[in-house]
């Protein structure tokens, strides 16, 4: 019997000065070109439920509101307005901060539902408000307004969670069996699908919805990897998978610092004894497609829980981020995709809520902008951590218990696995909506407090990710089998049927295998930090994965054929031919160009989102994604200090798509390259690089894409072996495609980040790009060729001849490198940048830029201008060296070194004879001008 629930009441919050929020919705108003209401305000609404005295309201005034920044009120409101909920379902972590609160302050709340209140002049037309609303302020995905005042659901719904549904499929045909994966969003492949059904008609019955859920999820191409491990057709014969490949790369590179590649959560490498690293990064595209704020937020979230995963103590983040571009107007953006404008801002807000409230640093990534990510964004989140004394867990064993750790489960997240496995159309947002998940930083944050230091209490761990309990208890189980109940997994809220418990993505949630005698030692634990713990039961040791909601059983299969019984997918690839014949270029205006490339959005300063970050805290970051003399300049990698030590680690980044459109192969290569000349630059051991891989295309069952596909990793591993960095952990994300609703595709660039982690002998010892000294030598390394196909200046100076071709691999860039740091190590070096986009001329102006000091850079006689300048050539460092150390440090390149210029107290950059000022230098990169 569900008891009588006391009216609602409303506690609005509004602050007394203005409200920076205002600020923000009324700029990107105007960005889009959406008319701004007159009048605009915003205030918070707090909804709570219970018997409430007036003291009990003042108790819940003085927590909640600031006195001397704001007013709060439980009148309802009377002004003209619009109030913005969560939709039922969606995580409210503010309203679950609410209820824990008012619990400690012995206030009855019962339940607590939080929004926002939009006001406007009261003569603002109800249309304009409404597409104010619609196109600015409120995500219909997990959002829903109201003029006037909201009135959210608080009664406590009845629990009518039902039997598990039999869903007839053995009789079908392959059509019947196609339109049974569409009705679902099952995403399967035709002979997945025939598999299951003679699987099941062997058995003599039909499967459950739960059992079909789950091996979809099992099955997908975001768990699974189909195309990675597909057998590949060229038309010359079969070509091994490409995950083979990866893994033999590292295989063949046999670095002594790998702990363990290509497996469990994340990779992990032992740079010295004692200490371990744990890396990973993941993708949360789709879901950033259609709740910018909640996809970044969860990608963040998710990936610090695979290195949680593997038991290392999370340490920092990364970010790669892709978007269209932010000036396009509102009428030239696709039906059901949000303008980039919005998708970036919250993709920003949602990396810097999660890594600024869990108390991690986000220290490296990149942000690029690209027309062809307007309906696709792609959202790169990675995670570094730590361990003393590692040892990889050996379990789950017969007997062990399956607990649950962290969120409640509730209907957020269900088939997001699915979900990131299809393309995307209009109708994306309306039919996937409950694949969105909303991120609780702070619950996370209790988590890591309650895992780390207790891996002797347990034998095997993961994290809840993509397809939830059905993917971590299903892994785990994998060869061992498990019988676990859903009636004990603690909900959100009642009224979830079996399968959405079993497969949802609700955040935060950890399950560990806890050995019978530790389990009331691992429980007092998360009680003493606030973690729930929720034994569901056992692994069993028959090889069978059994799910039971009390009496009812809603799953029985047999783990081989859920992990090895999916049918191996055969894929045909079209291999790239792409014209390698170099073209020079002739640009006449250098200054102005030069200005232009420093202006353009993939080069200009990104100091407005790196500053919403905190990658202060915690304290050990030396190098930060910012420096220079008024931090506004870019550093090439980032270093993070050990604490109690010397040494560290330097993180860096490799990613240009605008090569992978012309050359795939050498695009792989250029990207390696990259990540290691960033780390390289910053003064760490080229000797001892590890590499994660994340690749994000279009459709693999186009033959194109798979070529390019194909070609990428050939490059990539190609580098990696050059450089003998071995790739330890790895993703990938595709199907990045837009269905318009006139029938056309619209895929994303062939997309490959590379991250690059080092290992730092020094921290003292870091260098940046920042100018030291007037009259120290600038010495380029590397040679430069008339390679401009997929560079920038073809992006700011358009021509109509031949693109020529992209950089291609320097074979001489791994014992340069290695010359470079041993250089650094003897103190020859002042500061160093690597030549990447835009070419010398750039790498020039931001070292300027950074030290606040002139330079003059000469051209050597008889070499094209426009080549010297501009062209992205890949392997080459600018290097400032003491006159008194130039003679030595010359002698260590054995002629691939080559004195181009001289650092000047003058405040311009002289390339030849164009000179530039260092004031508009600094405009164009920072917007000023």
């Amino acid at each position: 019997m569900v008891e009588p629930v006391p009216p609602p009441l409303r506690l609005t919050i509004t602050a007394v000065a203005r409200d920076p929020r205002v600020r923000a919705l009324r700029t990107a108003g105007e960005h889009i070109g959406i008319d701004v209401p007159d009048g605009l305000g915003v205030s918070d609404v707090i909804h709570v439920s219970g018997d409430l005295s007036d003291a009990d309201r003042d108790r819940l005034t003085g927590l909640l509101v600031d006195p001397l920044l704001q007013v709060g009120s439980w009148e309802t409101p009377i002004d003209h307005g619009v109030e913005v909920t969560p939709l039922p379902g969606v995580t409210d972590s503010e309203a679950a901060a609410v209820l824990v609160a008012a619990e400690r302050l012995g206030v009855p709340v019962r339940a607590a539902v939080t929004g926002r209140r939009i006001t406007f002049a009261t003569d603002t037309p109800e249309d304009d408000a409404r597409r104010f609303i619609e196109r600015v302020v409120a995500n219909p995905v997990v959002e829903t307004w109201v003029f006037g005042a909201a009135t959210p659901s608080l009664d406590p719904v009845a629990d009518t969670r039902h039997r598990a549904e039999r869903i007839p499929m053995t009789a079908l045909d392959e059509a019947g069996l196609a339109a049974l994966s569409t009705e679902r969003g099952l995403a399967l492949d035709p002979a997945e699908l025939v598999v299951i059904r003679d699987h099941f008609a062997g058995m003599g019955r039909e499967p459950t919805d739960a059992e079909l859920e789950t091996l979809a999820q099992t099955w997908s191409e975001h768990c699974a990897h189909k195309t990675f491990r597909a057998v590949i057709e060229t038309g010359d014969g079969d070509r091994e998978p490409l995950l083979r490949q990866l893994r033999d790369c590292t295989d063949s590179i046999d670095a002594p610092f790998v702990r363990s590649a290509f497996v469990g959560n994340a990779g992990v490498v032992e740079y010295t004894p004692g200490t371990t690293i744990a890396l990973k990064a993941e993708t949360h595209n789709h879901p950033s497609a259609i709740e910018p704020f909640g996809g970044a937020n969860t990608g963040v979230g998710g990936v610090i829980r695979d290195v949680l995963g593997i038991a290392h103590r999370p340490i920092a983040v990364t970010d790669i981020l892709c978007f269209g571009p932010a000036d396009q107007p509102l009428s030239a953006i696709p039906e059901g995709s949000l303008h980039p404008l919005r998708i970036a801002e919250g993709v920003v807000d949602g990396v810097a809520d999660y890594g600024n409230k869990i108390g991690l640093p986000t220290v490296a990534g990149a942000v690029l902008y690209d027309p062809a990510y307007t309906t696709n964004p792609l959202v790169f989140a990675g995670c570094i951590g730590t361990a003393e004394n590692w040892a990889e867990h050996d379990g789950p064993h017969a007997g062990d218990r399956v607990v649950v750790l962290g969120g409640r489960t509730g209907r957020d997240g269900i088939r997001g696995a699915t979900f990131s496995s299809a393309t995307m159309d209009a109708t994306t947002g309306e039919v996937a909506g409950a694949s969105v998940q909303i991120g609780d930083p702070i619950t996370e944050k209790l988590l890591i407090d309650a895992l780390v230091g207790a891996e002797d209490l347990f034998s095997a761990i993961t994290d809840c990710g993509a397809g939830g309990l059905s993917s971590a208890v299903g892994e785990m189980a994998e060869g061992v089998g498990a019988d676990v109940d859903l009636a004990l997994v603690p909900l959100k809220y009642a009224g979830l049927e079996p399968w959405e418990i079993w497969l949802s993505e609700a955040q935060e949630r950890m399950v560990i295998a806890v050995p019978p005698g530790s389990v009331e030692a691992m429980r007092h634990r998360c009680d003493r930090f606030g973690v729930e713990f929720s034994d569901i039961g056992a692994f069993t040791g028959d090889g069978r994965l059994v799910v039971r909601c009390a009496e009812d059983v809603v799953v029985d299969l047999d783990t081989g054929f859920l992990h090895d019984g999916r049918p191996q997918r055969r894929l045909p690839a079209h291999l790239p031919n792409p014209d390698r014949t170099p073209v020079t270029r002739r640009v006449d205006d250098t200054s102005a160009t030069l200005l232009d490339l420093l202006a353009h959005p993939n080069l200009r300063s990104r100091a407005e989102i790196i500053h919403r970050y905190d990658h202060e805290i915690r304290g050990t970051t030396v190098v930060r994604p910012l420096t220079g003399v008024e931090r506004d300049a870019p550093a090439d990698g980032v270093v993070l200090a050990e604490p109690r030590d010397a040494h560290g680690i330097a993180i860096g980044i490799g990613v240009n798509p605008w090569h992978g459109l012309v050359d795939p192969e050498w695009m792989g290569w250029s990207v390696v390259d990259e990540a290691v000349r960033n780390v390289v630059a910053v003064g760490a051991d080229p000797s001892r690089i590890s590499l994660l891989d994340n690749f994000s295309f279009g459709d693999p069952r186009r033959r194109s894409t798979m070529g390019d596909l194909v070609a990428s990793v050939d490059g990539c591993t190609a580098a990696a072996a050059a450089f003998s960095a071995p790739f330890v952990s790895g993703k990938d994300s595709l199907n990045n495609e837009y269905t318009a609703s006139d029938g056309s595709r619209h895929a994303v660039p062939p997309t490959l980040v590379i991250t690059a982690v080092a290992h730092m002998p020094d921290v003292e010892a870091v260098v940046t790009p920042r100018l030291r000294t007037p009259g120290d030598a600038l010495v380029l390394l590397g040679r430069t060729a008339p390679e401009f196909a997929g560079s920038h200046l073809d992006m700011v100076r358009p021509h109509d001849g031949p693109i020529g071709c992209a950089p291609s691999p320097d074979l001489e860039a791994p014992a340069r490198y290695r010359a470079l740091h041993a250089a650094m190590l003897d103190g020859e070096v002042a500061a160093c940048h690597d030549l990447s986009e835009g070419g010398l001329a750039v790498a020039a102006a931001e070292m300027c830029i950074a030290g606040r000091l002139g330079a003059y850079v000469e051209r050597p006689e008889g070499v094209d201008a426009t080549t010297w300048w501009f062209a992205e050539s890949m392997g080459r460092l600018l290097v400032e060296v003491p006159q008194s150390d130039l003679g030595s440090f010359l002698k260590r390149f054995d002629g691939d070194a080559e004195v181009v210029g001289t650092v000047t107290d003058e405040a311009r950059l002289r390339l030849g004879d164009v000179e530039v000022d260092l004031d508009a230098l600094v405009a164009a990169h920072t917007g000023g001008r």
